[in-house]
């Protein structure tokens, strides 16, 4: 199937250089793994290089990079990820997100809790504007 038909609404509501990027990503991986999970996965990794998650849609990051341990693998397997959000940033960018997203309490929190919290915001965000 192919990828622009199986966008991820996240993606639908982000620039269209994040939804080419997925979507060349995913095309590509389906070419060299077939149709499935790994497909998502490996485009899901290729974007989080050059995206993050904010809420409900994704927003071009500053620097490019992995944005989590997953996000840094060649071959993305099952696991733990930060789920677009950008794990590597600096705290201060992680406090701006959290402000942006309105994150109680986010003042007193170190940076793991920051991304934890970022990460509850963006689920809550994504189920509202579905």
């Amino acid at each position: 199937m192919p990828a622009r038909e199986e966008l991820p609404s996240t993606l639908r509501r982000s620039p269209k250089k994040a939804q080419e990027t997925w979507i060349k990503a995913h095309d590509s991986a389906v070419e060299t793994y077939g149709e499935g999970e790994r497909a998502h996965r490996t485009a899901f990794a290729a974007l989080k290089h050059s995206f993050e998650k904010v809420g409900d849609h994704w927003e071009e990051k500053k620097a490019k990079g992995p944005s989590d341990k997953q996000a840094e693998k060649s071959t993305p397997k099952r696991g733990e990820t930060a789920e677009g959000v950008d794990a590597n940033a600096s705290k201060e960018h992680l406090y701006g997100l959290a402000r942006r997203l309105d994150v109680r309490g986010r003042s007193s929190m170190t940076k793991g809790q920051l991304v934890e919290a970022i990460k509850k915001a963006n689920q809550r965000a994504t189920a509202k504007a579905r």
